[in-house]
């Protein structure tokens, strides 16, 4: 039995975590009570009708369209709930407990406290059966399934979150009078970063060519996917990662009118969800990556399209999509693209002209001063890698002040730099073929530089970058001024790194002839 037991809970553990995110609810619990209500999947209730915790249908649930099938219990032909997916009954089973009083003490305990929750739901009267707590306490301990536990609990505490949709007013707040909830794709506080918008641009593989973008390109690391609306349908699956958006989800929302919005979900590195499965509105679909072959890094596209009554498809901007849903569900976030908010246009029609863009200085104070931003330049208490990242941001705003941009290439200039943490200074280096800036992921500063007949890359030195950061800083001077002063001090870097280089390589034939003649 502990071999089916533990067959069980390796295919339902996701989904039992999952429920354990948005509800509290142990997925050792969740997990027991799978295992011993549906006989480890295999009883007929699982079987015909996905229904893994013996849940019974209810008057209401009837009234409101509710499936249901005839099985002897207590009685003859009682009703039992039927659902399309074991994803819905997991998630039913949860809203049976959350939302009956009799279960409320079970809130109050600790979301790893599986025995006070066994306890607690066998005194509230799940089961008829007895000893129901001690029984599922054997099964959870005999299979470690409170492992599952440790692990939500140690994800939600390293990303400061709280258990339950309640909790969290970013998974969609009610509106009042109805039971729609509404998520933007990934959670966030005060905006998501876009480093590509909905339509042409250049295409990324090829530079020579455009190309018809067709969704959002949001910054992401490692984020959590989350369904935008109640009641989707997952209705496409890409597990092959050598396709072009590598691991990809689709769900489609149906409206009153016949029409249907799918939204699809690009590059993830894993899936949570199987094609047939009912989701809501902030439940976990996966985690955004870097997979499939055209990604230059990673992130989430988010593409929405359109399907109307009589057949037709439409790919439409997202920032549409999301502009009609925040207001919904009361979603403050913005969505924001080289300084501007992309909603902003879809919320205020009758003021589409007026310029929300923000100049090039408050453009970069937003995304520095933003854990939204994703750019992972702030925060850091290395007082070194600190003015390697004052450095880089003061030369990214002077870099891209010259030459006359305007303040909307200026912008998108400052995005992809910090996109990707790679600063472009060939226009303050006339003499070098290519010269960039980046900050690698320990806070180094890295040089590199090409004139055509040397290649060099450096970290630059604590000294180096402290003589940077005091002309970038120095208020008295012109912009042209810290120009020359910023160009002489990087080509004094790159000179120095050439006479290194030159001195060790004549060392090096001075040992090699040294050697010769002792030979």
């Amino acid at each position: 039995m502990a071999g089916k037991n533990k067959e069980y809970a390796d295919k339902y553990a996701e989904y039992a975590m999952e429920q354990m995110r948005r509800y509290g609810i142990p997925a050792s619990v969740t997990l027991a009570q799978g295992i011993l209500e549906s006989s480890n999947g295999q009883s007929r209730l699982a079987q015909n009708e996905n229904n893994h915790f013996g849940i019974k249908a209810t008057p209401d649930w009837i009234a409101q369209g509710g499936r249901y099938g005839l099985y002897t219990d207590d009685k003859p032909n009682e009703k039992f709930c039927s659902y399309d997916s074991v994803g819905e009954s997991f998630e039913h089973h949860s809203r049976f407990l959350k939302e009956n009083s009799r279960y409320a003490e079970c809130f109050k305990l600790r979301a790893d406290d599986y025995k006070g929750w066994t306890e607690g739901i066998a005194k509230a009267g799940y089961a008829t059966g007895g000893n129901y707590a001690a029984t599922l306490q054997k099964i959870i301990e005999n299979n470690g399934l409170d492992k599952y536990d440790r692990q939500v609990m140690q994800e939600m505490a390293a990303q400061g979150k709280n258990f339950g949709i309640e909790q969290n007013p970013l998974h969609g707040e009610e509106k009042a009078g109805t039971a729609e909830k509404y998520s933007f794709p990934v959670e966030r506080k005060e905006f998501l970063f876009v480093t590509s918008a909905f339509g042409m641009r250049q295409d990324p593989m090829n530079k020579e060519k455009q190309q018809m973008h067709k969704g959002l390109d949001i910054r992401c690391k490692g984020d959590a996917v989350l369904a935008t609306e109640n009641g989707g349908k997952v209705v496409s699956v890409n597990n092959n990662v050598n396709s072009g958006g590598g691991k990809t989800i689709t769900v489609e929302y149906s409206r009153p009118d016949g029409n249907k919005v799918q939204c699809t979900y690009m590059h993830l590195s894993d899936i949570v969800v199987k094609a047939g499965d009912s989701v809501n509105a902030g439940q976990r679909l996966g985690t955004s990556g870097n997979t499939g072959t055209r990604t230059t890094g990673e992130h989430l596209h988010f593409g929405v399209t359109n399907i109307y009554s009589d057949g037709t498809k439409r790919e439409v901007d997202p920032a549409a999509y999301l502009a009609e849903i925040a207001p919904k569900g009361n979603i403050k976030q913005q969505v924001m693209y080289n300084g501007s908010d992309l909603l902003a246009k879809y919320r205020d029609n009758e003021n589409i002209n007026i310029d929300k863009t923000m100049n090039p200085d408050a453009w970069m104070k937003k995304l520095l001063s933003s854990e939204d931003s994703g750019v992972g330049i702030s925060g850091c208490n290395d007082p070194i890698v600190e003015m390697a990242m004052t450095a880089f941001t003061s030369l990214m705003l002077l870099a891209t002040q010259i030459d006359a941009k305007s303040e909307e290439e200026q912008n998108a200039a400052i995005s992809a730099a910090m996109d990707r943490h790679r600063l472009d200074l060939t226009s303050l280096m006339p003499g070098m073929r290519t010269c960039e800036l980046s900050i690698e992921e320990n806070g180094k500063a890295i040089l590199k530089a090409d004139n055509g007949e040397l290649k060099i890359s450096r970290e630059l030195t604590s000294a180096e970058l402290s003589r940077l950061s005091a002309v970038l800083n120095n208020n008295e001077l012109s912009e042209e001024a810290k120009r020359m002063r910023v160009t002489g001090l990087l080509n004094t870097v790159i000179l120095s790194e050439a006479a290194s280089r030159n001195f060790e390589q004549g060392m090096s034939q001075q040992q090699t002839q040294t050697e010769n003649m002792k030979r």
